[in-house]
C-alpha cells in the first residue's frame, strides 16, 4: 500500500445493495480522529468524506446509540462532519447515512487537508501546513494499514475541476485549471502565493 492512499484512502467499502440507510461503526472513525486530536496540528486535519466521483449521493446522516440521536453535517461535497468524542465510542454509536443509489458501490474516503483555505499565503504558512502533514502522516503509519515513511513530496492546492485559476508566486502569474501542485522545492524557494479564488482543499502531494 504506497503512503499516498492515506491521503484520500478507502475506510469502509459498503457491501449491502439495498437503496436503504447503511450503519457503520463510529469506533472506527473515533480511532483515526484519535491520532489528530493527541497531536499538534493547528493547520491540518482529517477528513471524511462520500467521493464525489462515485455513483453514490448522500442524502441526510445521523449518529445514533441505544438512546440518543443526532442529525450529522454533511456538506454539498458529501463531506461527512464527525465529532471526536469517547463517550459515543463507549456508547458503541453508529454512523448512519441515507444514500441514494446502489450502497454496495459505497465507500467513504480519508483525507488529510488544511483546516482553511484562502487566496493568499507567506511561505512560512505553507511550510508550516507541509510540515505538520508530514509529522501526521508519519503519527499515522501502521495505523491502520502500512505507509511509506518518507516525506510527503509537496501540497495540493484544489480548486473546481476544469475551473481556470490565476496563480501568482513571487510576482510571476500563470494559469492552472483544476490543480496546483507545488513541489517541496518550490515550497521552499517561494516568499508569497497568491490566488483569484480560494483553493477548495490544500491536500499532501506524493509522486508515489
Amino acid at each position: 500500500m504506497k503512503k499516498g492512499l492515506l491521503f484520500s484512502c478507502l475506510l469502509i467499502a459498503c457491501t449491502s445493495v439495498q437503496a436503504t440507510p447503511i450503519s457503520l461503526e463510529y469506533q472506527g472513525f473515533y480511532q483515526r480522529l484519535k491520532q489528530v486530536n493527541k497531536g499538534h496540528y493547528p493547520l491540518v486535519e482529517i477528513a471524511f468524506s462520500v467521493p464525489m466521483s462515485g455513483p453514490c449521493i448522500v442524502k441526510s446522516g445521523t449518529l445514533t446509540t441505544e438512546k440518543e440521536s443526532f442529525p450529522l453535517t454533511i456538506t454539498d461535497r458529501q463531506r461527512i462532519f464527525l465529532p471526536y468524542d469517547e463517550k459515543l465510542k463507549s456508547d458503541r454509536a453508529l454512523v448512519n447515512l441515507d444514500i441514494d443509489g446502489d450502497s454496495s458501490k459505497c465507500s467513504i474516503a480519508m483525507q488529510v487537508r488544511a483546516k482553511q483555505t484562502k487566496v493568499q499565503y507567506l511561505q512560512a504558512e505553507v511550510v508550516q501546513i507541509q510540515t505538520e502533514m508530514d509529522e501526521l502522516l508519519n503519527d499515522m503509519q501502521g495505523f491502520p494499514m502500512r505507509y511509506f515513511s518518507s516525506d510527503i513530496a509537496g501540497l495540493n492546492f484544489e480548486f473546481t475541476p476544469d475551473r481556470k485559476v490565476r496563480v501568482t508566486i513571487d510576482g510571476l502569474e500563470q494559469v492552472v485549471t483544476g490543480v496546483l501542485r507545488l513541489p517541496r522545492d518550490k515550497i521552499t524557494s517561494l516568499n508569497k502565493i497568491e490566488f483569484d479564488t480560494k483553493p477548495l482543499v490544500i491536500s499532501p502531494w506524493t509522486n508515489g
